[in-house]
């Protein structure tokens, strides 16, 4: 996160502008609709902000979605900060857990449920079913600890943190990712440090008298840790063994997917001025770093980049996963297309991505399929870390505006924020950010949180227009969560291809349902589907209709509506 840079060339703020007008006339749709009032949501982010200006101040608040209760609908989790020794709070600093109650009301039960304080202060959270007992549980990532809560399927959680091994003492977590490296039906963990950093030793910086953020290249970089399920509750540290040890760097983002579709889960991690990670499963425990052969961990310029968060997904419908990275502003949000081997293409100019991020810190990003025609687009949740930015820079804010950018199916994209909604229109501090369908309308909704603020629950108005297909997977022999499985939906005369990834976005977790958008033509009499299992197995399940969610239950060949 390089604080300060110079201005561009003027004709590349021309090209922008020239954009942004042709947007600006196009009616305001109102894609997302602001529900958080309605929603009955009142957290509170609080981030301990002090004249210390510890880096950690500016960089937390996470958030999931997550059926803790297993009714069906999606429920909500949002990790709160903490304090500083300079920075403290009026009120106790609480995370917040909101069940759904349906017709698009939420009640906090963090408290009941044992899940409202940790010891330190947070930053993250990665929701799944670790030990396949039917009900997600939650990790929750921080300085200088991290917790596991288990689901006791009561409503309740317990902090199984020193039982289970995975604590991660003494380290600055941020996103974490679970996911079936060994392909044993249990999921494993993997664990972004960020930096070493003390409460007692802030780290001085000013701009014209002002004390501001010191740039990241001031905190030395921290190795991130793998934990092996061991399939009875606890869990091995086995990031020696597994060859990531001395990859040490700056992670902040994580999100695991089969980059090479050998059937096989790797990673690749987002790393703040520190290169980029492509970890490739080598099939007996250990993972390869091809991030400089992928042309994945620098720029062209050969400059490793503020990556923050990342994310994985088909963009340009050929059947590989592409990668996604935010960055800081004047470094362009990268994407990274994958034709199958190495390396990848960067297209961050030829797609537009330069053009409209150019100006902004990125944080929470997701491919999703907003308008459900069957094109993956991009979210991205946006704000500048230095308050003291609007005194060097005429162009660059401190709060700034969400991005929504459509895909034309060729990984080509436009602008949409101008017609997406008021919320696209107002400048926040964003963090994390989280996609998932709280209201089973089968389309994406969105939730992401702002610094030392109420979050914001965004309600998609679109999506459902077109028609949809949605699949709710339940794993027997591979992981409960199928957290790893790969699936081919051929219509339309194409075959559109999506994954249950691990991870992705910046601290936050997601709807582990996949939908496929099938746009405004005619309806299908039928649709048949090829789930590829975290184990290898393949399933084929045919006579689907569409609008619906289908739950699938592997290797039964058959389907539980």
């Amino acid at each position: 996160m390089v604080l300060f840079r110079g201005l561009r060339a003027a004709l590349f703020l021309c090209i922008l502008g020239s954009s942004v007008l042709a947007v600006a006339g196009r009616p305001a749709e109102n894609t997302f609709e602001d529900v958080t009032d309605s929603a009955g949501i009142q957290w509170r982010h609080f981030n301990g902000e002090s004249p210390d200006r510890l880096l950690i101040e500016a960089t937390a608040g996470g958030v999931g979605f997550v059926d803790f209760d297993s009714d069906g609908l999606l429920d909500l989790f949002f990790v709160n900060g903490g304090e500083t020794p300079k920075g403290k709070s009026q009120t106790p600093v609480r995370h917040g857990l909101y069940r759904n109650l349906g017709k698009g009301r939420f009640e906090d039960v963090a408290a009941k449920a044992g899940v409202a304080t940790t010891p330190f202060y947070g930053m993250g959270v990665a929701a799944a079913d670790y030990d396949n007992d039917g009900f997600q549980d939650l990790y929750v990532t921080g300085y200088p600890a991290s917790a596991l809560f288990h689901n006791n399927g009561d409503g309740t959680f317990r902090n199984v943190t020193q039982a289970s091994g995975v604590e991660n003492a003494g380290k600055w977590a941020a996103s974490a990712a679970w996911f079936d490296y060994d392909r044993d039906g249990y999921l494993d963990l993997f664990v972004c440090n960020y930096a070493e950093i003390s409460f007692n030793d802030p780290k001085r910086c000013e701009y014209d008298g002002e004390p501001t953020y010191c740039a990241q290249r001031a905190y030395p970089g921290q190795a991130s840790v793998l934990y092996h399920n061991q399939r009875d509750g606890t869990f091995k540290d086995v990031t020696v063994q597994a060859g990531i040890h001395d990859l040490v760097g700056r992670a902040l983002g994580v999100v695991s997917a089969d980059f090479n579709n050998d059937g096989w889960a790797d990673l690749y991690v987002a790393r703040d001025a520190s290169p980029g990670l492509l970890l490739l499963n080598q099939k007996h425990g250990t993972f390869r770093d091809a991030g400089v052969e992928a042309e994945v961990a620098y720029n062209p310029d050969g400059v490793a980049l503020a990556g923050m968060g990342a994310d994985a997904g088909d963009v340009d419908g050929d059947g590989s996963p592409d990668i996604i990275v935010t960055n800081f502003n004047d470094e362009y949000h990268s994407l990274h297309l994958n034709r199958g081997r190495l390396p990848f293409e960067d297209a961050t100019r030829s797609s537009g991505l330069a053009l409209f991020t150019r100006l902004y810190v990125g944080w929470g990003v997701r491919f999703f399929d907003y308008d459900n025609d069957g094109d993956l687009d991009v979210l991205i949740i946006t704000g500048h870390i230095n308050h003291v930015i609007e005194l060097t820079r005429k162009d660059v804010t401190f709060q700034e505006q969400p991005l929504l950018l459509e895909n034309n199916g060729h990984a080509v994209f436009r602008d949409a924020s101008a017609e997406a909604g008021p919320a696209f229109r107002t400048r926040y501090s964003g963090r994390g950010m989280a996609t998932g369908d709280f209201d089973n309308d089968g389309d994406s909704d969105v939730v992401f949180v702002r610094l030392g603020d109420r979050p914001v629950l965004l309600r998609n108005t679109k999506g459902q227009s077109n028609r949809w297909i949605g699949f709710d997977l339940q794993g027997t022999a591979s992981n409960r969560d199928a957290i790893g499985a790969r699936l081919s939906l051929p219509s339309g005369g194409r075959t559109m291809v999506r994954w249950v990834t691990g991870g992705s976005s910046y601290l936050a977790s997601h709807d582990k349902r996949i939908v496929f958008g099938l746009g405004r033509g005619p309806a299908p009499e039928s649709l048949s589907v090829e789930i590829r299992w975290p184990n290898g197995q393949v399933q084929t399940v045919s006579g689907l209709t569409t609008n619906r969610y289908h739950r699938i239950v592997e290797s039964s060949g058959k389907r539980s509506e």
